[in-house]
C-alpha cells in the first residue's frame, strides 16, 4: 500500500536536506547495499552526462509548464475563451513530455530532478514573476521560451549524439524538439 509506514522498505534512506544532487550516480533512493548495473552499451560517464542533459530539459519543461498554466488561469481580453483553452492544451501536453523525459533519465539508471529548487537550478528558461499580461505579451513570453528551449534542444541532442554515443536519447530529443516547433508554430500564428 502506497504513503503508508508498511509500504516503505526497513533498509529505505532518502537523501537528507543539503546532500548534493548526483542525479548521474545510482539513486539516493535505492535501498541500502542494492543496486543495478546497467548495461545498455553505454559507460557510467556517458550515462551521466546524458541524464545531466535530460534533468536540464526536464527542468526547462517545467518553467514552461508552469508559465503555460499560469496564463492559463489569468489570461483576459475578447479571446479569453479561445486562449484559455488554448493554454490548457500547452500546458497538457508539457505535462506529458515532463513524463516522459523523467521515465528516460530513469530508464538510463539516473534520477529525475524532482523539486522546485532543482528546477530553478537547472532551467535555461527566464521565471517572469510580473504579476499582470496581457494576452500578446503571454503568447510572446511562451514563444520565446519554447524558442529557447528549441535551440537548447538542438545543442542537447548533438551532445548526446556526437560526445557520448547515445543515439536514443537523441532521437528521443528531436521528437521533443519537433513537438516544440510544432507549439511555437501555433504561438507564432496568433501574433502575426
Amino acid at each position: 500500500m502506497y504513503g503508508t509506514a508498511s509500504s516503505t522498505p526497513a533498509d529505505f534512506e532518502p537523501r537528507t536536506q543539503g546532500e548534493q544532487h548526483n542525479y548521474g550516480s545510482a539513486s539516493p533512493y535505492l535501498s541500502r547495499g542494492e543496486t543495478m548495473t546497467v548495461n545498455i552499451g553505454l559507460s557510467d560517464k556517458q550515462r551521466n552526462a546524458v541524464v545531466s542533459i535530460l534533468n536540464t530539459v526536464l527542468a526547462d519543461e517545467f518553467v514552461l509548464y508552469t508559465k503555460s498554466r499560469r496564463f492559463h488561469w489569468n489570461v483576459e481580453g475578447p479571446d479569453f475563451s479561445e486562449l484559455h483553452e488554448f493554454f490548457e492544451k500547452q500546458y497538457d501536453q508539457l505535462g506529458e513530455i515532463m513524463d516522459r523525459v523523467a521515465e528516460r533519465a530513469r530508464a538510463l539508471g539516473g534520477v529525475a530532478a524532482g523539486s522546485l529548487e532543482e528546477y530553478l537550478s537547472l532551467t535555461r528558461l527566464k521565471e517572469e514573476p510580473r504579476n499582470r499580461y496581457d494576452a500578446g505579451e503571454m503568447i510572446r513570453a511562451l514563444l520565446a521560451d519554447h524558442e529557447t528551449l528549441i535551440r537548447g534542444l538542438r545543442k542537447d541532442l548533438e551532445t548526446c549524439s556526437r560526445k557520448h554515443g547515445d543515439e536514443g536519447t537523441t532521437d528521443f530529443l528531436t521528437g521533443l524538439m519537433q513537438d516544440h516547433e510544432k507549439i511555437a508554430w501555433m504561438l507564432r500564428a496568433y501574433v502575426r
